[in-house]
């Protein structure tokens, strides 16, 4: 069985950090998309980062660059993503997910993907 298990959510205060870890068993991910995605409460899920499938190129949404980093470890079969400088609009429900096939123009969607984290949430205080 393909799973993907999430850790890492927690509380912070505004200009915080935390790194959310995405392990997957039942399937190397190497050559895979992973990607991160949030969910506000009565919004749909927002696409946070990726990493395409069998290099290291990376895409970001435009309200994360330059704070939030996506990143793998091949060896422990986990794919990470870095926060910092977190404000309480980033206060969200956090999901990685795997993509089986080369999604390229489509890793900002979340029907593209094939397998979900169970997504901890991530609060930050003001």
């Amino acid at each position: 069985q393909v799973q993907l298990v999430e850790s890492g959510g927690d509380l912070v205060q505004a200009g915080g950090s935390l790194r959310l870890s995405c392990a997957a068993s039942g399937r190397t991910i190497s050559r895979d998309t992973m990607g991160w995605f949030r969910q506000y409460p009565g919004k749909e899920r927002e696409f946070v980062a990726s990493l395409f499938r069998g290099g290291q190129t990376t895409r970001d949404a435009d309200s994360v660059k330059g704070r939030f980093t996506i990143s793998k470890d091949s060896a422990k079969n986990t794919v990470y993503l870095q926060m910092s400088s977190l404000q309480p609009e980033d206060t969200g429900v956090y999901f990685c997910a795997a993509a089986l096939r080369a999604i390229m123009s489509s890793q900002n969607r979340a029907d593209a993907y094939d397998y979900w984290g169970q997504g901890p949430q991530v609060t930050v205080s003001s």
